[in-house]
């Protein structure tokens, strides 16, 4: 914002007391055509104010450092596949041959279920997360374990609710839930060149609503760098499906590998599929959104069947 600039009270016309105050000086008075100059050097220090504050934004909302991007909002990928070098984070854990990473990295693709798909499957977690949420921050509902943001707690939803859970949810959702996470796990092990059979769903999987509400709990702190095989032991793939548009319904909000060199982001669509193998190797976080409403869902995959789930079903 630019400084205002204060004028001195005028004097009444013919004012000899207005002469006398008026100091003697080599120094001409401001004529009529240098009022524009004046004009024009106030609103040049405006807009370069404006700018300043605009670049500060900008780098308090990228404050991650990110200057790569993987995926852009905009682009319809097939999909797109960067190798990086395994971590040593499988190694204290139990491999399983043909399965455990030794090809590690991460991949992106659209192709995986239609932007219809995506309206369909986000309407499920708009249901289900109607009944609850957080008081600010993320809120997570899980259709396998019933776990169901309500305030600063969790609650099982199909507990708290019981048979009244019928009437918010079909069956032909819960199918369609199934169906599209088969289609990642399908996705995941062509990527990297393993069975599909090898893999199993784990837990933590669910779907997430983030906004601009502060976070008032740590829970719900979601934008802290994490490694998922540190944070989740079972974890060997983790995937997320975005159900809703960078720059269109949010701002912010971006998907963040954090590399020494150079930040590497994805940039959500609704449809896309986001993968990567769970170790250090692509530790990572979420940007803060800014506004709008961001959804998705983290499906995560295990090559130890003693860590696996099953799908959820409604009866």
């Amino acid at each position: 914002m630019a400084p205002q600039r204060r004028g001195t009270a005028k004097s009444p016309e013919g004012s000899g007391a207005a002469e006398r105050r008026r100091p003697s000086s080599t120094k001409k008075d401001c004529t009529p055509q240098e009022a524009p100059r004046i004009g024009l050097k106030t609103a040049v220090l405006g807009i370069c104010t404006t700018l300043a504050v605009f670049l500060l934004w900008g780098q308090m909302a990228s404050d991650d450092g990110a200057i790569e991007v993987l995926a852009r909002h905009n682009e319809v990928l097939e999909g797109r596949f960067f190798e990086v070098s395994c971590s040593e984070d499988y190694d204290g854990h139990r491999r399983f041959e043909g399965c455990t990473p030794r090809k590690c990295g991460r991949g992106v693709s659209d192709m995986v279920i239609t932007r219809e798909e995506a309206a369909r499957i986000r309407s499920i977690a708009e249901k289900g997360l109607a009944l609850g949420g957080s008081d600010g921050g993320a809120s997570i509902l899980d259709l396998h374990s019933g776990a169901l943001s309500v305030g600063k707690h969790f609650v099982n939803l199909y507990r708290y609710f019981g048979d009244k859970i019928q009437t918010v949810f079909s069956e032909e959702d819960f199918q369609l839930y199934r169906d599209v996470r088969q289609r990642v796990q399908l996705a995941i092990a062509e990527a990297f060149g393993i069975s599909a059979s090898s893999l199993h769903l784990t837990k933590p999987t669910f779907f997430s609503r983030i906004n601009s509400t502060e976070a008032q709990t740590a829970h719900d702190e979601y934008w802290h760098a994490h490694v998922d095989k540190v944070t989740y032991g079972s974890f060997d793939y983790t995937s997320l499906l975005y159900l809703s548009d960078y720059m269109e319904d949010f701002g912010g909000g971006r998907f963040v590998f954090m590399e020494e060199r150079a930040n590497k982001t994805v940039e959500p669509r609704a449809g896309r599929v986001s993968f990567f193998t769970s170790g250090s190797e692509n530790l990572h976080h979420v940007e803060k959104v800014l506004w709008g409403t961001r959804y998705a869902v983290t499906i995560a995959f295990t090559c130890n069947p003693d860590h696996s789930i099953t799908d959820p079903t409604l009866t």
